[in-house]
């Protein structure tokens, strides 16, 4: 892959980036990631810098620039051009660069990894200009003052983050909708997962402006194969609206939690098993654990009652039990644990196994159980404020002693906790569960 380096005589931070990036190749500096590098430098600013990419034979252009802001802070970002709407910074109205999602993730990623003390990384989301490029590109930025954009610690670490950036095989193109300019969802995602951004709109100054036509553009111009919505940050109106839009794009929304949880699946093998979550019923989450690779995903059922005890004894021990397991869990909208999970139909009676083993274990470490044949037998006593108002004991302190088993004094006699409680019994029913240790 070729890299066109591009920046500006008149953009200090940019002359800082391209000066460390050349005493790093002349130190032999470079990782081989595959890549070879040329310069390229224009007289007026980037933002104007339409048709950049024009005669550089490149597979990609990296603009090289500073950061500034209304409210400076010392920062390195990463964004990708485009106007929503009007031009005000360069490019023309209503239109989008190509993106290139995974290299900005890389870079990204690697920005953090050789950030500077008293700096932070971003993504930003799409603005100014140049638009009228045909190649994928972004900006990677230092910001946000003339004491950043000359600082060649700052400098050293751009040049370093893009010299060694390597993309994930396996990220996840995405758009996303909402928050600041600095995206602070997205940036939290894409630093901690294999989600990759690429166009971007924040929530009070874009949004409201694109219709659908834009969000068809965004999707193309990112390659995106899912839209991430940072729901809390937009209004109602935005939020039916821009969801109604995607849902005619036939666009996959995930939220940050299932952005989280793709685990290593393909994205292919990963849209499978939504498609056979959405059997169960609409919004149904899933949440990949130790799946991984190819398959055949087919939907396992367990026990109801099973499952529901296991996570009412202790569901953050049963999902880290999970992680271990090559599973998809599935869960409700409020994410409420199903009892149905998916995995790959060639191992599928092992994990109904090992499923089973899980929750019987913290069942038995949680509760007073017993087994009678292939029965699951979990005993509870509880405090029955009805037999204790028989007895003409009054609510209050005494009721809150007898349920957590301590005796009280009532009347001239000693009350016993087993006088005023209720035994029950659950029974589940699990083939072979002499095996479930």
């Amino acid at each position: 892959m070729k890299v066109a380096l591009v920046n500006s005589r008149q953009d200090l931070a940019g002359c800082t980036i391209r000066r460390s990036i050349e005493e790093l190749m002349r130190e032999g500096n470079v990782p081989d990631t595959g890549r070879t590098y040329e310069f390229f430098e224009v007289d007026g600013r980037l933002i104007h810098a339409e048709g950049a990419d024009a005669g550089t034979r490149a597979d990609l252009v990296i603009f090289l620039s500073r950061h500034s802001s209304v409210n400076p802070v010392p920062v390195l970002t990463v964004h990708v051009t485009g106007n929503y709407g009007v031009a005000e910074l360069g490019g023309s109205p209503a239109t989008l660069a190509p993106a290139a999602p995974a290299m900005m993730h890389a870079v990204l990623r690697s920005l953090a990894r050789h950030c500077p003390e008293g700096y932070r990384v971003s993504y930003e989301v799409t603005h100014h200009g140049p638009t009228t490029l045909s190649l994928p590109s972004f900006f990677v930025e230092i910001g946000s003052t003339i004491k950043e954009w000359g600082d060649p610690v700052a400098g050293r670490a751009v040049a370093e983050a893009v010299l060694d950036a390597v993309p994930l095989a396996d990220a996840v193109p995405l758009i996303g909708f909402g928050g600041t300019h600095y995206a602070v969802r997205e940036t939290e995602i894409a630093l901690a997962t294999r989600g990759a951004f690429g166009h971007i709109a924040s929530s009070q100054r874009q949004v409201p402006a694109i219709d659908e036509a834009m969000a068809r553009q965004m999707i193309e111009k990112s390659g995106a194969v899912a839209a991430y919505v940072d729901r809390k940050s937009l209004s109602r109106s935005d939020l039916d609206r821009i969801g109604g839009i995607l849902d005619r794009l036939g666009m996959v929304r995930l939220s940050e939690s299932e952005i989280s949880s793709l685990g290593r699946l393909p994205w292919e093998t990963y849209c499978r098993v939504r498609e056979l979550a959405a059997t169960l019923g609409s919004g149904t989450r899933c949440y990949v654990h130790a799946l991984c690779g190819e398959g055949l995903p087919e939907i396992l059922s367990l026990d109801p009652v099973l499952v529901a005890e296991a996570a009412k004894a202790g569901e953050a021990e049963l999902l880290l039990g999970l992680s271990a397991i090559p599973v998809v869990h599935l869960a409700t909208q409020d994410n409420r644990l199903l009892p149905q999970f998916i995995a790959f139909s060639k191992n599928s009676s092992e994990i109904i196994n090992a499923l089973n083993t899980l929750c019987v274990k913290i069942i038995r470490n949680r509760e007073i159980t017993a087994t009678e044949n292939d029965y699951l037998i979990i005993k509870r006593v509880r405090f029955d404020p009805e037999k204790a108002r028989i007895l003409g004991i009054p609510a209050g302190p005494a009721y809150r002693q007898l349920a957590t088993g301590q005796a009280v004094e009532y009347g001239g006699r000693v009350i016993a906790p087993d006088e005023v409680s209720v035994a029950t019994e659950t029974r589940i029913h699990i083939p072979g569960l002499e095996n479930h240790s």
